[in-house]
């Protein structure tokens, strides 16, 4: 098990949100951190979040890295240091709850990794776009600006399929991006990059 597994095994999205400060009602809502919520429109579920209000979704990770402006390895680590656990051994039997649903779970994490994925991606191919912009019409054009110009607009479009999109969208989605592995050639790519 990586270190990603292990704390997303170890530590549930409400245990995670109690730790840094956000107090769940009896639904599981709370106020939205990430937008000015006046009435509780995040929704913490075991192995997600998301909110009805601004759209922020993703794993206890994502909410940590979300809370905290970090990266996701970053967000992992400070999650293990915060809950005393230890990267190098994986978490005991009683730790890791048997599925319910294997195939249900399994496609939660391909999308889950997909949905970071290609939102790290569109963070990059942002800051490409402004970063890398020619200063006159005259010179060449970067590669990353190029690939920001024609990316950008398809990896929102995937993004938004993956947060608003039927199950059938998601589902197809999620399939498409993980065969012949064109979503892990893109995590490796932004690894780099980043």
């Amino acid at each position: 098990m990586n270190l990603f597994e292990t704390v997303k095994a170890s530590v549930s999205v409400p245990d995670a949100a109690k730790m840094y400060g956000l107090q769940p009602n009896r639904h599981g809502m709370v106020r939205c951190p990430f937008h000015d919520d006046r009435h509780p429109s995040l929704k913490l579920n075991e192995d997600y979040y998301y909110c009805f209000g601004c759209g922020a979704a993703g794993d206890v990770i994502d909410l940590t890295a979300r809370l905290f402006s970090l990266r996701p390895y970053e967000a992992a680590k400070k999650l293990a240091a915060d809950f005393g656990i230890d990267p190098d051994k994986p978490p005991s039997a009683a730790a890791l709850a048997k599925p319910k649903h294997p195939m249900i779970r399994a496609f939660r994490e391909d999308e889950r990794y997909c949905q970071r994925v290609l939102c790290d991606y569109l963070h990059l191919l942002e800051d490409w776009k402004v970063r890398y912009a020619p200063t006159s019409m005259d010179g060449d054009y970067d590669d990353r600006f190029v690939e920001a110009c024609q990316m950008l607009d398809y990896v929102e479009y995937l993004a938004d399929i993956l947060t608003v999109g039927t199950l059938e969208q998601r589902a197809a989605t999620v399939k498409d991006l993980m065969k012949d592995g064109m979503i892990g050639g893109l995590d490796e790519n932004e690894r780099i990059a980043g």
